[in-house]
This record gives C-alpha cells, sequence and structure tokens, in this order.
C-alpha cells in the first residue's frame, strides 16, 4: 500500500457512492431500503449517505456498512474498501488496470516466505527493479 500525503484529503468513496446512486436513479430512501448487509442486517441510513455525498462529517464505514453499500451500489467489496481506506484513512492500494496486480498480491500471501523469494528473483528476470525499488 501507498500512503497519500496526509494533507490532501480525498473524496474517493463519497465520490464513489454519489455517481453509483446517481447512475441507479435511486432516491436516498430507496438507496436505504437496498444498503442492507446481508449478513448482520446492518443498514446504512440515508442521513449518513447525505451527510457522505454532502461532504459532512461521518464516521467511517465498517465492514457490515460496507457489504449493505455493496448491496445498494452492486459495485464489488474491494473497490468499496479501496475508495474508503484513500478517503478516510489516506492508504491508497496500488493496482493495476486489469486487476492482475491485486489478484498476484492475493495469491503471494498464502506462499512460504521462500516462495515469495524465489517468486521475487523470477520476477526480476523479467523485470529487474527500477531505481528506488527493492
Amino acid at each position: 500500500m501507498i500512503e497519500n500525503d496526509p494533507e490532501v484529503e480525498t473524496t474517493e468513496f463519497a465520490d464513489l457512492i454519489r455517481g453509483r446512486r446517481a447512475a441507479l436513479g435511486l432516491s436516498l430512501n430507496q438507496f436505504e431500503k437496498r444498503a442492507i448487509d446481508p449478513v448482520t442486517g446492518t443498514q446504512v441510513k440515508s442521513g449518513w449517505v447525505y451527510r457522505l455525498e454532502s461532504g459532512e462529517p461521518v464516521i467511517p464505514p465498517r465492514r457490515a456498512q460496507l457489504r449493505a453499500l455493496r448491496e445498494a451500489t452492486g459495485l464489488p467489496l474491494d473497490k468499496l474498501q479501496d475508495a474508503a481506506a484513500a478517503q478516510f484513512f489516506g492508504i491508497e492500494r496500488v493496482w493495476s488496470e486489469s486487476g492482475e496486480a491485486s489478484a498476484l498480491v492475493r495469491r503471494t500471501e498464502r506462499l512460504t516466505q521462500d516462495q515469495r523469494e524465489q517468486l521475487l528473483r523470477l520476477i526480476d528476470a523479467f523485470a529487474p527493479p527500477g531505481e528506488g525499488e527493492r
């Protein structure tokens, strides 16, 4: 993960929710009715969404709320998590257009330390590290 400049505030999550709600043509009340976590029953209230979209302070969403927002927006949970991490905590995930980089990272976490070192040597053979990497 790469940390953003803490002085620069983002609205990545708010923009994502606002844009998706508009694309779906949902009022705040309609959105609220859809925003229910299927695991816990947690519902994201329209007032919270309004404050988020308006730029007012809100408490960052927890996992159950993110799942509820997934239900309302139809967006992948990891996309919601990434946008929330960027907006609320200044954390930005390194990603690629194809999504392959994220998939590779998730898989490498299951490897042993020795296997990760072997993989890194293999990657270095194809694409040696640039200046400042490693």
